[in-house]
């Protein structure tokens, strides 16, 4: 082992021509606006997205307050956003502010969603504010628009929920009612056959029609209500009101208006349903207590379903449950189960089907059959139910809507292997259950989506596939510490160069979110483009230092380790700039921690020197974030000897396959603590030589 000191001295103040052209393109390029203010709010850095989105140069923003160069209205709203983090020490995010340059009519500012960080020193004194700002005019227009759309839209449902016809003195249908068979689905011969009457709800049916007959036959005013089924299937409250008309004594028509009623009963039911949980709290707070809280825990859909699951069955007893979800569509059903097995697809079942939570989604009120001939009774029987009868052993069922908005979003469903009566209060119990249940699939939906958009930009960070070497084995894991939607600044990245040689790098970046994965990226990327120009460890950590200062706020902090290796010989030069050892596990003697000092982190003043190792065949180099070794419970010095050791203690068939051996260690080193910290791992491993 052999170290070269002959790479750059001391590092000096100011860039190369290179490494300032190379800073100039980041920062000009860079898609969101940045910039830094000191406690005095004066700003001491913005990039050039920033200085054009005001109008003007980000030489003449350096150095003043908002309060010199912006126009008064929006100096205000920048020194208020400073003043409001530097004296409550908090962040302040998604804030929106409309600007445009300056000078530029008022018509021509743009709306930013700005977010403000304290920046804090050694000393934990506030040093100042960082702002990141994000073009989002377009998605304000578009979010506009939308809004607009909306209110057209229920506009016209408030205006047409009234619906005219006419009948004849003797009560048939005389002309068309486009409008009201846009409601029931009904064709033009259907409804001159049957008339309004013939889509009323069957259990409604026979006392309207009494009652509609009596008033023809004594020619006085009928007003009723009753429900009417749509051409979607399900069903709507309605108020009809008819009235003769007369030439002389004579009835020569009946006209009569249908109203939409289903909000407001809706309303009275809700109204009813409250009084009735008020009454009752005291005996269901201790159940919903139980479920507020465990939901408040739950971040996914399945995990929502299966805290239902617990709290339900344990209320009510239940022997099974299950969540459906509503497609977009609004056509389907998406069955949840705790109960499905591993492996096997969720049922689908469609809204139209014969089933409680159909019936719970379609007509948005609880569905209760507490045995079979109850079931039979109000799906109407048929082949299907009577297969599914003979082939489960559930005699009692509950179906509930999820409602959000009003609308149904799936249901909730309780079943029982013995008849069973629902009690009015646990009715009550289970429609505030599903009340919950829908606020947590909600939000767990949303959770899950923007989980997703995180998940993606941070593995968009990372490379899409390590080289594919002759000699030499590639291996990387990258394990997130966060349950929550955010990035980190764990980073790993493998290339080759132009002579072939491969280079490697593992680095972390302090904190999470997307500050720490701008660092991470411009870091990966300004590595990159230095070691396309000159490879070596020293000079490429040397002119990071340069890039990072010129960049990076005072206070962030970066290791990393970056290496080339020959990987036809194993022959290899390291330099570390304030990163976990790297470990060599050898198939022929123990393992251990090598080969180059640590340094101080990117941006510190140092004379970066650089390090000669050999991968020999049969062995492996690890390299590692700290999360791997430290945590709340373990230093890293405790960590790096608990390496060493779970590597000692690998199996031989572990050693010699990267693969399995960063899982090995992942697996081993995170056992038994809480994961706090992202942790990355990339394994390089030299397979032995054929010697045949």
């Amino acid at each position: 082992m052999s170290t070269d000191t002959s790479v750059p001295g001391p590092r000096v103040s100011g860039l190369s021509a290179a490494d300032s052209a190379l800073f100039a393109t980041l920062v000009k390029e860079a898609p969101m606006g940045f910039a830094f203010f000191d406690a005095e709010m004066r700003c001491r850095r913005v990039n050039e997205t920033l200085a054009r989105a005001l109008g003007v140069p980000a030489e003449e923003l350096v150095d003043e307050q908002p309060a010199g160069p912006l126009r008064e209205e929006l100096a205000a709203a920048l020194t208020a956003q400073i003043a409001e983090v530097v004296s409550t020490d908090r962040a302040v995010v998604d804030r929106d502010l409309k600007f445009g340059p300056v000078g530029a009519p008022e018509s021509d500012a743009r709306c930013w969603s700005t977010s403000w960080f304290p920046s804090h020193g050694q000393d934990g004194k506030i040093l100042g504010v960082a702002l990141v700002a994000v073009d989002v005019t377009e998605r304000r227009l578009d979010e506009e628009q939308i809004r607009r759309r909306e209110e057209r839209y229920r506009s016209l449902v408030e205006a047409s929920s009234q619906v005219v016809w006419v009948m004849s003195p003797g009560g048939d249908a005389v002309d068309d009612a486009p409008e009201w068979r846009a409601i029931t689905g009904q064709t033009l011969e259907e409804y001159r056959e049957g008339g309004w009457l013939s889509v009323v709800h069957e259990e409604d049916r026979s006392r309207v029609e009494a009652s509609w007959r009596e008033a023809l036959g004594d020619n006085r005013t009928f007003q009723i209500a009753y429900r009417i089924r749509t051409r979607t299937g399900a069903y709507r409250q309605y108020e009809v009101r008819a009235v003769p008309i007369k030439r002389g004594e004579q009835v020569v028509e009946w006209v009569g208006a249908n109203t939409d009623v289903t909000g407001q009963r809706e309303a009275d039911e809700m109204r009813g349903r409250l009084t009735e949980q008020l009454s009752a709290a005291a005996l269901r707070t201790a159940r919903l207590q139980q479920a507020t809280s465990m939901l408040a825990e739950a971040l996914t859909v399945s995990q929502v379903v299966s805290v239902i699951t617990e709290v339900g069955r344990s209320a009510i007893g239940a022997d099974r449950s299950s969540v459906a979800l509503l497609d977009h569509d609004k056509l389907k059903l998406t069955v949840i189960s705790p109960d499905t097995p591993e492996g096997e697809e969720d049922r689908v079942i469609p809204v139209s089907a014969a089933t409680s939570m159909s019936v719970a989604v379609r007509e948005s009120r609880p569905f209760l059959a507490s045995t079979p001939a109850a079931l039979r009774q109000q799906l109407g029987g048929g082949t299907d139910l009577e297969l599914y009868l003979a082939d489960t052993d559930e005699r009692a069922w509950v179906g509930l809507p999820l409602l959000m908005a009003g609308s149904a979003i799936g249901a909730l469903r309780f079943t029982f292997t013995r008849p069973r009566e629902i009690t009015e209060e646990e009715r009550v119990f289970l429609e505030a259950l599903a009340g919950q249940c829908a606020l947590a699939v909600g939000r767990a939906t949303l959770y899950e989506q923007e989980h997703k958009t995180a998940e993606t930009l941070q593995r968009s960070l990372l490379p899409d596939s390590l080289p594919q070497l002759a000699g030499m084995q590639l291996a990387a894991r990258y394990h997130p510490a966060t349950r929550h939607v955010q990035v980190g600044g764990d980073w790993y990245d493998a290339f080759r160069l132009a002579d072939d040689r491969l280079a490697v790098a593992v680095g972390d970046v302090m904190g999470k979110g997307v500050l720490a994965a701008s660092v991470m990226g411009r870091v990966r990327n300004a590595l990159r483009a230095l070691a396309l120009n000159d490879p070596r460890p020293a000079a490429v950590l040397a002119g990071l230092d340069r890039v990072f200062s010129a960049t990076e706020a005072e206070e962030q902090f970066v290791t990393l380790a970056y290496a080339v290796i020959n990987p036809d010989t194993g022959a290899a030069v390291v330099s570390n700039a304030g990163h976990p050892p790297a470990l060599v596990v050898r198939t022929d003697g123990p393992p251990s921690l090598g080969f180059a000092e640590p340094g101080t982190p990117l941006g510190w003043p140092s004379q970066r020197q650089q390090s000669s190792f050999s991968v020999e065949p049969g062995n492996t180099v690890v390299f590692y974030s700290d999360g791997l070794v430290e945590n709340r419970r373990r230093g890293v010095d405790t960590g790096l000897d608990e390496l060493v050791e779970v590597a000692g203690n690998a199996p031989p068939d572990v050693v010699r396959d990267p693969e399995i051996l960063v899982d090995y260690l992942v697996d081993q080193m995170l056992a038994g603590y809480d994961q706090d910290d992202d942790v990355t791992v990339l394994a390089l491993h030299v397979p032995p030589r054929n010697t045949a």
